[in-house]
């Protein structure tokens, strides 16, 4: 009965992961599609798609908080709703100072997020973790490299792509519950199956 319940209880934790990274990978494909509205629109617009982002991955976060990792994906998620409050409540900074500060954030999550592969290594799929990682530090150089000389398109276009880049891997990590189960108890999935294998084999005992 113990072992039914907890596969319950990891069943809906990786449906709430799955819904999570759809959510995350709609936002991304909004911020691409939309990317040439006027300064102000656009400006209060990423702002939003960042705090919606930022409170999706707090939720998750907390959801999943048994896994490793959590420290560093509530970070991530502080990060995404700051940076949206502070856009929100000064829509007139300008796109040149949008553009540095995406730059930063871009750069910054994509060190969170390296640092969050490392140390979610052991589950299958974390390499997904680390190819967003890579992405999203890739898009920070191009964004702060070009700084002030963006066109006003890259802004929405490199957030959004950001996003998506998480969204999938997020949803590659929550396709694989059994490896989020070994993760979060510490033990390995192939001894778990081991061990029901042998307690079911009246040979065992033999």
């Amino acid at each position: 009965m113990t072992t039914n319940v907890s596969a319950d209880l990891n069943r809906s934790s990786s449906n709430r992961q799955l819904w999570t990274a759809i959510l995350l990978i709609a936002l991304g494909l909004i911020a691409i599609i939309l990317p040439r509205v006027s300064t102000l629109v656009a400006e209060t617009w990423i702002s939003l798609i960042l705090i919606s982002s930022g409170a999706a991955k707090l939720f998750n976060s907390f959801q999943t908080r048994g896994q490793s990792g959590f420290i560093w994906k509530v970070l991530l998620s502080v990060l995404y709703i700051a940076t949206g409050i502070f856009l929100f409540v000064n829509p007139l900074s300008g796109v040149v100072t949008l553009t540095l500060l995406l730059g930063s954030f871009l750069l910054t999550e994509g060190t969170f997020e390296l640092i969050l592969a490392f140390r979610v290594r052991p589950r299958e799929g974390w390499t997904s973790v680390l190819g967003n990682a890579i992405v999203t530090l890739a898009l920070g150089a191009i964004v702060w490299f070009q700084w002030p000389f963006n066109a006003p398109w890259l802004l929405g276009t490199a957030l959004g792509a950001s996003i998506i880049s998480t969204g999938l891997s997020r949803l590659i990590l929550a396709r694989n519950p059994q490896a989020a189960m070994a993760s979060s108890t510490g033990t390995p999935a192939n001894t778990t199956s081991n061990a029901s294998t042998s307690t079911n084999d009246p040979t065992a005992s033999v």
